[in-house]
């Protein structure tokens, strides 16, 4: 039985472009890391509402309960996804004041859904990209979208 011809060691990690060593300022603590300000904003100029808002990115956990306030549930098992005002409810998550604070609460959505769709989608396209939302979650908000009611559907 022969052994494959392996490359040095350190070859290998050349090649696959491997950290080495810490970054400039070296390695960050615990601390360090949960005292950072990392949450990107941006201010947008919205003039279909006459001025500008400041739209700052989700965290995490903010993410996910965006996600999560989008999922429909039968019998305690996920049954797809509920996207009414997905827009609506990415953007009053997002719309920040000069404090950083929440401009708009979950009461707020229809209201703010019911603004110019330019208005909204505006405000929108920042706010997936300082979330870190790719086109991928954005098609899948669109694909899963709830079956919207016609004259023949009757609630019961």
């Amino acid at each position: 039985m022969t052994t494959p011809d392996y490359p040095h060691i350190a070859e290998l990690e050349n090649s696959l472009s491997l950290p080495h060593a810490p970054g400039p300022g070296g390695l960050l603590t615990r601390d360090a890391i949960l005292a950072a300000d990392d949450l990107p904003y941006e201010d947008v100029a919205v003039p279909e509402w006459g001025g500008v808002v400041r739209v700052q990115g989700l965290s995490g956990q903010d993410r996910d309960s965006y996600f999560s306030s989008m999922a429909l549930m039968r019998g305690g098992q996920p049954a797809g996804m509920d996207t009414a005002n997905a827009s609506a409810k990415l953007v009053a998550r997002c719309m920040v004041g000069d404090d950083g604070k929440p401009l708009f609460t979950e009461h707020d959505i229809d209201l703010l859904g019911a603004k110019s769709v330019i208005a909204l989608n505006r405000v929108f396209e920042v706010a997936t990209r300082l979330s870190g939302m790719d086109e991928a979650d954005v098609k899948s908000l669109e694909k899963d979208s709830a079956p919207t009611l016609n004259g023949a559907t009757t609630l019961t």
